[in-house]
């Protein structure tokens, strides 16, 4: 009988040894001449533990990691074909609390299947959402997505359904679905994830976006510094393809949706969904003043759907399982599940996705298992390098968009980067406005010059001119209302909530 084991090609696991892993399996299988199926499949996102593989049994699946190429040996002695114990042994799968604790919905597939095998991804309920899609009218796939309450997870967080419903009912000779894959913000992987370890369910939320709006072309841009997503979108695009998933008749239905791959340049502001526009088209990624809106005029001046990874690969769910049972999940204004990204000094840094309701200590304690220094955390950064400092006292804060929002803080893409009480908050927010005048793609006065003058007042503090605190915060004020995207209107974010939570590391000392 073959066994079958697992052992991912995501990323991280790459980082961490998993191909030289791969390679010692297959030679000492060889030797041995056991009847031993290898598949690479994505990471489960516990990355403490990657390289961690996977052994099929008849009981389920049996992890043991983190694997080194040196193991090997030890581990196929001691029988982990059928399961059997070893020091590195963490049981079934499905049984640690790591991932017991989880409810995962746009991440269901990934670490679990061959994310390029065809079969694996119809096994485990690929293209049931775009098999229903195809069978009710666009308003009809619209209301769906509406009525799941379903936001964007790029960090806006704008209604899915009404950005649909805007781009449904636009005049335009051709219509645009555009995957803003452009992950660049601090501590974050889930897009990467999706895109490495379930590209196929991606790719089907992109052609029911298609199919809903009257849109026959797609476009995914890609981050560069994402070369194994990159390659592995293609591969996905062109099994696809010849799946009739995407092409000229979407399963016999008639409909067409064509999907490309574009790889980005490495600009930080191109995350922002006009300067990606303008990327798209082959400019200089520059933000442009709105209106008029995308869904509006967008690529290429027609009307066209932005939304990010996570985002549409929750589509092909709701359209599977319906509205009603992704409504089901979260609390208040924010439904269904978000995948957080737990990052920086924390002991258990991996992927968690959870419903919305949580709150941040248990994502950080029940899950992250605290600071990986074992001292106390102090602050957390929440939403990527533009996302205000969390301090302790609000580590109680449910994890919903509302929420965060009230206290001066947003979700974002769901990035946490924790911090222990070592940490100087004022060269936090020093990086903060230097992060900004690096990035910034210099349209606008606020960001261009705001973030250079910011990193000039700081110092300034820290020299020993207290009164500076005043015109720091002046800027602020005027880069969070005077900027024209994000860039420069969320960057006064954390250096304000440092400066609000953190005022006694506000005094003079070299930075």
């Amino acid at each position: 009988m073959t066994t079958t084991i697992y052992i991912p090609c995501d990323s991280t696991a790459q980082a961490l040894g998993a191909e030289a892993v791969a390679a010692s399996f297959a030679s000492t299988i060889a030797q041995r001449q056991l009847d031993v199926t290898l598949v690479r499949n994505g990471s489960r996102g516990l990355f403490w533990l990657e390289p961690m593989i996977e052994v099929a049994t008849p009981a389920g699946r049996v992890a043991y990691g983190p694997v080194a190429a040196e193991d090997v040996a030890s581990l196929l002695d001691a029988n982990v074909l059928a399961g059997e114990a070893h020091p590195l042994c963490l049981g079934k799968v499905d049984e640690i609390p790591y991932l017991q604790r989880q409810q995962r919905i746009s991440l269901k597939r990934v670490g679990v299947t061959d994310p390029l095998s065809v079969a694996d991804y119809l096994a485990h309920g690929g293209t049931r959402g775009l098999r229903r899609a195809l069978t009710l009218t666009p308003l009809e796939i619209v209301k769906e997505v509406t009525d799941s309450g379903l936001r964007g997870r790029g960090g806006a967080a704008f209604p899915t359904g009404i950005k649909w419903n805007t781009v449904l009912h636009a005049a335009g000779e051709q219509k645009y679905i555009v995957c803003n894959a452009d992950e660049g913000d601090s501590g974050t992987f889930s897009d990467r994830m999706q895109m490495e370890g379930d590209p196929f369910g991606l790719i089907e939320g992109m052609a029911i976006a298609g199919v809903a709006v009257g849109a026959t072309q797609g476009y995914i841009y890609v981050r560069s510094e994402y070369p194994h997503a990159i390659a592995t979108l293609n591969a996905a695009v062109e099994r696809a393809t010849a799946e009739g998933w995407l092409g000229g008749d979407l399963l016999g239905s008639g409909k067409s949706f064509y999907l490309q791959v574009r790889k980005a340049a490495g600009a930080y502001v191109c995350g922002e969904e006009t300067a990606l526009l303008e990327s798209l088209e082959g400019r200089r990624g520059i933000v442009r003043a709105k209106p008029p809106l995308p869904a509006l005029s967008g690529l290429f001046g027609q009307p066209t759907v932005i939304n990010n990874v996570i985002t549409l690969g929750s589509v092909p769910d709701i359209l599977a399982n319906g509205a009603a049972a992704y409504q089901a999940f979260g609390c208040g204004r924010s439904r269904g599940t978000l995948p957080f990204q737990l990052a920086g000094n924390i002991k258990y840094g991996g992927l968690v996705e959870v419903p919305f309701g949580l709150t941040l200590r248990e994502l950080l304690y029940d899950f992250g298992g605290g600071s990986l220094s074992g001292r106390p955390l102090r602050a957390v950064q929440v939403g990527g390098p533009l996302g205000a400092y969390v301090p302790e006292s609000q580590f109680d804060t449910v994890l919903d968009y509302e929420a965060f929002a009230a206290v001066g803080a947003v979700l974002g893409h769901g990035g946490i980067v924790a911090f222990d009480d070592t940490v100087d908050m004022m060269k936090q927010a020093r990086y903060a406005m230097a992060f900004c005048a690096i990035e910034s793609c210099g349209k606008c006065t606020p960001c261009r010059i705001g973030s250079t003058r910011g990193v000039e007042v700081i110092d300034r503090l820290a020299a020993g001119n207290p009164g500076q605190t005043a015109l720091l915060r002046e800027l602020c004020d005027t880069m969070q209302h005077g900027s024209l995207c994000a860039m420069g209107s969320m960057t006064p974010y954390p250096v304000l909530s440092a400066l609000n939570h953190f005022p006694e590391d506000f005094g003079r000392r070299p930075l």
